[in-house]
């Protein structure tokens, strides 16, 4: 057959991908369907409208209902909770179950609850026991009830290699970073008795003309700002009260700054997928653009923006 299903388990499907392996007291139901590579470990229950790819991981003790989407080289941990009925009720169901998307490479730890209708984005990691009750962005750490962001895949966690260091530098000019093109700026900084006074100028010390800016304050700390790329647009963000986090992403290499002063800024040029996030409660963050708002120059889903920055190198 091509697949391993062990004597002990109950299943009626014939949709299993080569190399498949599925252990004892596992139930699949008949309309189910199974990639290659993929490991279905013992006392796992699979229903009708589930799809799961190749390569995919499912450890002891998860039922996955219907509406499940598994995309290839996913990690399920032991006991993962999955639902498909916001409202469920006994003998009641509804027309469609909602549908739960794990995009490829995700990984759901050990006791998560992974509530419905909801997606795990590309690489995303949720932490074991966490709840998830919104949509998880590409690379995403989440951990905690509710889940929240704590961090980013790859993006580093030593913060002294990011805007701290150049805060604590007396050094003023651009400092490069891990991703190419993203450069972080400490701008000149002037301190008397009547206080203190940070500049740039555009098109020198900041290395584009601005067209407009806007502020983002008020953010409640479970929030995420950016999530998105542009194909044309130039910005330079400062966070002149408080402090952020920013992730610059150029589809291959991945790093995290943290802005927690008004005289350090990052310069994130077109085709940089940027995120913000981590905000302190008095966190105001500046960011100059080059261009005027238009919807078109917007890139917000990963995938694409992965795709035309593989294509431009």
């Amino acid at each position: 057959m091509g697949y391993y299903i062990h004597p002990l388990a109950d299943v009626k499907t014939k949709k299993i991908g080569e190399n498949s392996r599925i252990w004892q007291f596992v139930v699949v139901f008949p309309e189910a369907e199974i990639g290659a590579d993929t490991n279905i470990c013992s006392h796992c229950l699979i229903e009708n409208d589930v799809l799961i790819g190749d390569r995919v991981t499912v450890k002891s003790g998860v039922q996955l209902w219907d509406g499940l989407r598994i995309f290839d080289d996913v990690f399920i941990g032991p006991n993962a909770t999955f639902t498909n009925d916001r409202m469920p009720r006994s003998k009641q169901h509804p027309q469609k179950f909602l549908e739960t998307v794990l995009e490829s490479g995700a990984s759901v730890g050990a006791g998560a609850v992974i509530l419905p209708g909801i997606r795990i984005g590309n690489n995303a990691m949720v932490a074991a026991g966490a709840v998830v009750t919104r949509s998880v962005p590409p690379n995403a750490i989440v951990v905690g009830n509710p889940a929240r962001i704590m961090g980013y895949v790859d993006a580093g966690s030593n913060h002294k290699t990011g805007a701290e260091e150049v805060s604590q530098s007396s050094e003023i000019g651009v400092h490069n970073t891990q991703v190419p093109r993203v450069n972080l700026y400490h701008l000149n900084r002037v301190t008397d008795i009547r206080g203190s006074l940070t500049v740039g100028e555009f098109e020198r010390t900041i290395p584009f003309s601005a067209k407009r800016y806007f502020m983002v304050f008020d953010v409640p700390s479970i929030e995420t700002r950016g999530e998105h790329a542009h194909r044309q647009c130039h910005q330079f963000l400062i966070c002149v009260r408080g402090n952020c986090s920013v992730v610059a992403d150029d589809g291959n290499n991945r790093q995290e700054f943290v802005l927690d002063r008004p005289d350090i800024g990052i310069h994130l040029p077109p085709m940089i997928w940027g995120i913000q996030y981590k905000y302190s409660p008095d966190a105001l963050l500046l960011v100059f653009a080059s261009e005027y708002y238009d919807a078109e120059d917007y890139i917000r889903s990963y995938e694409e923006f992965k795709q035309l920055a593989g294509g431009r190198r």
